[in-house]
């Protein structure tokens, strides 16, 4: 799911910040960025963040920034930059080129300018580890905020299914008599009236009537939902549980629709279908 988390700490001649993004992903996608100097704990922060975030395309970058520090381990290798710089004229002189940039070219090429990282202090890394989990609550904060939007407009949705399909007991007890009436008509016309053994219809027709009834998908489809909402509430994080309860709700919606053999139910079922696409949906968003 989406979540954002800002914090930053001033210690001594550096100031910690540290940035956490995330989309939505099945997976723990995690692209850290740290200064050198803290690059021994990058293991340390990758696995915190497996612990806290679990899910997610995440975007962690952590910098320190030395406004009062001058830099003095910077370094250039002036015989390496040489060697690169005439090799590079003696090819643009042979080809014939006027490049006026080979100076720079030279200089970006490798171990010709050298960074050397200042070993950092315990109690240094002991301020951006506080940093570190300051950004991870506030981006936790985020993302259950966000969750109880949602949480809302789940249940909100579940309650919608529910609705309807009391409508549907509603119209239920008028469907048996208008199947009843139509299977009877149609034997009339092309049987005859006087052709129709009443005892054998009668028996063909509770045999037919009790293959339409739909009162095991009433029970599963309000036991489902039901199991849905507690799960819902649970603290653990049951995106994937929320899943499978989804598509168990659906298969007794469609087996609903499938044996209603009636329009006005039929329109109930299409009703419930469009709410579960759309918790099908925010489901992607649930951890």
């Amino acid at each position: 799911m989406t979540g954002y988390g800002l914090s930053a700490n001033d210690f001594a001649q550096v100031k910690y910040t540290v940035e956490i993004k995330s989309l939505n992903s099945k997976f723990l996608e995690l692209s850290l960025k740290l200064p050198r100097a803290f690059s021994d704990k990058e293991l340390l922060i990758r696995n915190e963040c497996s612990k806290q975030i679990e899910r997610g395309k995440v975007s962690f970058v952590v910098t320190a920034e030395y406004p009062d520090k001058e830099i003095k381990t910077t370094s250039i290798n002036t015989g390496l930059l040489k060697s690169y710089y005439t090799q590079l004229k003696a090819v643009a002189d042979e080809l014939g080129d006027q490049a006026s940039n080979l100076f720079q070219v030279a200089l970006n090429f490798p171990e010709v300018i050298h960074y050397e990282e200042e070993a950092v202090s315990d109690e240094e890394w002991k301020q951006l580890n506080d940093t570190i989990e300051a950004a991870i609550k506030s981006f936790q904060q985020f993302r259950s905020d966000e969750g109880a939007v949602l949480q809302k407009d789940l249940e909100y949705r579940i309650n919608r299914i529910l609705g309807l399909q009391k409508e549907v007991e509603e119209q239920e007890p008028k469907r048996i008599p208008l199947i009843r009436e139509r299977i009877r008509l149609l034997m009339q016309e092309y049987v005859g009236k006087e052709n129709v053994d009443h005892n054998r219809f009668e028996q063909e027709l509770i045999y037919y009537i009790d293959k339409l009834d739909i009162t095991e998908e009433k029970i599963r489809l309000t036991s489902h939902c039901n199991y849905f909402l507690s799960t819902l509430k649970l603290p653990d994080a049951n995106g994937k549980k929320l899943g499978f309860i989804s598509q168990e709700i659906g298969r007794e919606i469609n087996t609903m629709g499938s044996k209603a053999n009636d329009a006005q139910i039929q329109q109930l079922v299409v009703g419930m279908k469009e709410e579960l696409e759309k918790i099908k949906e925010q489901l992607l968003n649930v951890l």
